[in-house]
């Protein structure tokens, strides 16, 4: 391909990422196409550099410099930089969310941390796809349930772990659409900064739909909790303190869950567990799968997918089954905390489901609703090292710790909220 055939190929991948579609099919194309331009800016900027570098010392034999490939790589580079300015714009964000959230108290319990860090995440950067092998030690595919291969778990904790007692833990919950993903393939960046500090982390799989129609993803995550209660301190994990992410579906799985810890009809055959969290830190979940909101995205995904793909049935013959689905139906007084995160360009879950689970919390729970609105962000903005994903991996790192420290000082988090 010639130098102007890649800057155009540049410029439609460049023009997807900043200005993604978010209708319920050509949300999932801006999403595939948009999804890398948009978290690798810094590596684009390079190869975009590179590329015109070389073309304009040697075009090529018998060839013309093309003014149009240079005037479009240039463009490029210019919303490539724009893109970065993005990403390192959640570090006010994150900082925002943490100060409106934490009142002196909880200040107090985390008088211990480190500084907040906002180096540029230079290692990340050059490494998007790569963890250290040297700080953390993972226990791979441990059976939570007879589900086979779907029904296991992996453990990532210190690898120093000889002595590890009494670790707060923090379980992983995948995303893909219900349908598809599994236990190794998100999360990575925040459960190897959390064990390498001294957490258990615990990543699951769960059984897929349409071959396990819902609500079989929620029961595994409230098994796996089960599961955590009480096996973890085998591992080092302290079975009382247990937080719960992960995106996407993942997120509204670790949403609904945090929601029912005593609904029994999402725990057959092991009713009387302890299925309780004591906080949820959901990214771009889905928090309608009723669309109860109104929001015309809502009610697309629910009847364009959700029906067919995870429950089996549609709307009008079981709606029931989809409010008992969506945690924005589900939230009560007793909600655990909750740290809600979201990107303004997400073409796959709109945002406002996001800020309407967000203003419901508020308005029934006792404890503290904090939100993250991350500008220009993607769906899956936090899969693997980059500018972004490493700021916010240090945030939420901050506050999860923060958020045990109060805890295990024996002071309630503050019943605040905070929003961006």
């Amino acid at each position: 391909m010639s130098f102007l055939g890649r800057q155009i190929v540049n410029t439609a991948l460049t023009a997807i990422a900043a200005r993604p579609v978010r209708t319920q099919r050509a949300g999932v194309v801006s999403f595939a196409t948009g999804w890398l331009v948009s978290e690798l800016a810094p590596q684009m900027i390079a190869l975009t550099a590179a590329d015109t570098a070389a073309h304009l010392i040697h075009p090529g034999k018998g060839k013309r410099r093309s003014k149009v490939g240079v005037a479009l790589a240039l463009t490029n580079t210019a919303v490539h930089l724009r893109r970065l300015q993005a990403s390192t714009q959640v570090t006010a964000v994150l900082d925002k969310a943490l100060d409106d959230t934490l009142n002196d108290d909880h200040s107090a319990a985390m008088s211990g941390l480190e500084p907040r860090d906002h180096t540029w995440p230079t290692r990340e950067m050059f490494h998007p796809f790569k963890f250290p092998k040297d700080e953390v030690h993972i226990d791979r595919d441990i059976a939570y349930s007879d589900a086979g291969g779907r029904g296991t778990l992996d453990i990532y904790r210190p690898a120093d772990h000889r002595f590890l007692q009494g670790a707060p833990v923090l379980l992983q919950v995948h995303g893909g659409a219900w349908i598809l993903g599994a236990k190794d393939q998100q999360g990575l960046p925040l459960m190897h900064e959390m064990a390498a500090r001294g957490w258990v982390c615990v990543a699951i799989n769960y059984r897929l739909a349409p071959r396990d129609k819902f609500p079989a993803q929620v029961v595994d995550v409230k098994r796996a909790i089960a599961w955590i209660k009480e096996h973890i301190a085998e591992y080092g994990g302290d079975p009382d303190y247990v937080a719960i992410t992960g995106g996407s579906a993942g997120g509204h799985l670790a949403a609904l869950a945090a929601l029912t810890p005593d609904d029994v009809t999402l725990q057959p055959g092991f009713e009387e567990a302890d299925t309780s969290v004591q906080l949820a830190v959901p990214h771009y979940g889905v928090y309608d799968m009723a669309g109860s909101t109104g929001l015309a995205t809502a009610v697309d995904m629910r009847d364009k997918f959700l029906a067919r793909k995870v429950f089996g049935t549609t709307w009008a013959k079981d709606p029931e089954a989809f409010e008992a689905a969506s945690p924005i139906l589900r939230a009560t007084d007793k909600a655990p905390d909750f740290f809600v995160l979201h990107g303004d360009a997400d073409s796959l879950v709109d945002v406002n489901q996001a800020r309407l689970f967000v203003d419901r919390l508020r308005e029934v729970s006792r404890h503290s609703v904090s939100y993250a609105e991350f500008p220009g962000a993607q769906h899956a903005y936090e899969i693997f090292n980059s500018v972004r994903s490493a700021h916010v991996t240090r945030a939420v790192s901050r506050y999860l710790r923060g958020h045990h420290a109060a805890w295990a000082s024996g002071r309630s988090v503050p019943e605040v909220t905070a929003t961006v």
